[in-house]
């Protein structure tokens, strides 16, 4: 039962994370996410750009030390953040534009990089669950 809790550190956890984000973009309609001119992220916000920003060094660690456990740790510690931002951030509903459209474009990074850590790992990330 473990092995398929959609709750804590766990491939499914991180698998239904990657299918929520796509729903979420499927249910904005967004094919190109405009500008965010003037936007300053939020607190959430700045947490998830600050943990996207991590992959490159987290994936040349990973190569260096011959680890992947710290792409499973990353990838899981992005999921927890985009969950939280998640929670407290409307983001289909947001009526300002420039910052509906920045919280789009942090689902579009986050679902590419758990996309691509996942790939690495080599887990496949499901559209829908």
């Amino acid at each position: 039962e473990e092995s398929i809790d959609f709750q804590g550190n766990t491939g499914p956890f991180i698998q239904y994370t990657y299918a929520r984000i796509k729903s979420i973009l499927r249910n904005s309609g967004a094919t190109d996410v405009g500008e965010t001119n003037g936007v300053v992220p939020n607190y959430l916000e700045n947490k998830l750009i600050q943990t996207l920003y991590q992959y490159p060094t987290v994936i040349a660690d990973a190569g260096k030390d011959l680890s992947p456990g710290l792409v499973a740790n990353y990838v899981y510690d992005l999921a927890k953040s985009f969950s939280h931002f998640y929670h407290e951030c409307s983001i289909i509903k947001e009526e300002n534009k420039a910052t509906r459209n920045l919280r789009l474009q942090l689902c579009m990074m986050t679902a590419h990089t758990i996309q691509s850590a996942f790939s690495l790992l080599g887990i496949n990330v499901p559209e829908r669950m």
